[in-house]
């Protein structure tokens, strides 16, 4: 069995405040999402001087690495019981609270924020430095932009203060294009006492796990069958520029089934380049159903590391209505450890077609 802890760090500084005597883990990743942990404490091994929401955060380590990290949002007391639960979220849920508007001071006598938001022009990785960047500056979790690279993929943003856009809505924005890519927020050790969160991004279908069977080497417990957002055109509509018309772009796609229509609405960009891959990402969805198998893995699985949200390989299973023999994507990885240690791993998948990139 894998050994586990669980650390107590200050979210601003990712210092090691206690390794924390918990009775129970469960924590999931989420493809190009926050994912979520929850473990449960006896109350009176609790400091509420300094195991605070949004003031701490949690680190699971499993066999001496970090596996996941994420800031504690909400904390319950069961007196009756004795125990304390906490529950985070990933460091990406942080940036669902950060926002491009209020940055920085200005000069002269009597400094006062700067009221902004902003515009850029530039390839799409360097806009995303720039948001964590102005984030770290200001109060934020410190995250490391090192591991940022360029695609050559330019893209224009622009937001005024009162438009006050989401850091985390802007990311998922870029990641979620026809061309996209997937994203994390992982958490690494900084030395001994300290660890860092690191914003690492990669192409879509860049690395494959060990093909799953059904009572081989996983469990299916079910498949989920998606149609409803089958298109044969997607249309996508930009800002109102004020003149009672907004900017669109619509994508196709040959489908049997009766003339469906999606349409989806970004109503903070205003030209219709930006909008062009908001179309084919919507038309790619909507290409097939949607397969999404949910599993459970034997406990021979290998390297939990073969198994992060956003790799695919082949599953295959054959029980009566399901058929399965495909390549499939996986979307969630949820883990839970019970008192005794035992290590249980599901995953949540989803058909590859959805995520292949058709063009630059």
């Amino acid at each position: 069995m894998p050994d586990y802890e669980v650390l107590q760090v200050e979210s601003q500084t990712g210092d090691v405040v206690a390794s924390l005597p918990v009775t129970g883990i469960t924590y999931s990743e989420v493809l190009n999402e926050a994912g979520s942990a929850s473990v449960a404490m006896p109350l009176d091994e609790a400091d509420p001087a300094t195991l605070q929401p949004a003031q701490s955060a949690l680190v699971v380590v499993r066999d001496g690495e970090p596996v996941w990290g994420g800031p504690v949002w909400t904390t319950s007391a069961d007196l009756a019981a004795g125990t304390l639960t906490l529950n985070a979220s990933g460091w990406f849920s942080y940036y669902k609270a950060c926002y491009l508007a209020s940055v920085g001071v200005s000069g002269g006598a009597i400094p006062k924020p700067v009221l902004r938001g902003y515009k850029g022009r530039k390839d799409r990785a360097l806009m995303i430095r720039d948001w964590l960047e102005a984030a770290n500056d200001n109060g934020g979790i410190g995250t490391d932009v090192a591991e940022i690279f360029t695609w050559r993929k330019i893209r224009s943003r622009e937001w005024g203060f009162s438009e006050f856009k989401n850091t985390a809505e802007a990311i998922t924005e870029l990641a979620d294009e026809e061309d996209g890519f997937n994203f994390s927020f992982d958490t690494v050790w900084r030395g001994t006492d300290r660890v860092r969160n690191v914003f690492r991004h990669y192409p879509r279908l860049s690395a494959k796990f060990p093909t799953l069977t059904h009572l081989k080497n996983a469990e299916i417990s079910r498949v989920d069958y998606d149609g409803s957002r089958l298109a044969h055109r997607a249309f996508v509509f930009g800002a109102d520029m004020g003149t009672g018309s907004k900017p669109y772009q619509v994508a196709h796609n040959p489908i049997n089934a009766p003339t469906l229509t999606q349409v989806a609405t970004f109503s903070d960009l205003k030209r219709t380049s930006e909008l062009t891959p908001k179309a084919k990402a919507l038309a790619l969805v909507g290409k097939r159903v949607i397969a999404m198998p949910t599993l459970t893995l034997y406990p021979e699985f290998g390297a939990l590391s073969d198994f992060r949200p956003g790799r695919y390989g082949f599953v295959k299973a054959s029980s009566g209505y399901v058929r399965l023999s495909d390549d499939y994507v996986i979307t969630e990885r949820a883990v839970s450890v019970n008192e005794n240690g035992s290590e249980l791993v599901s995953l949540a998948l989803a058909s590859k077609e959805v995520f292949q990139n058709d063009g630059a």
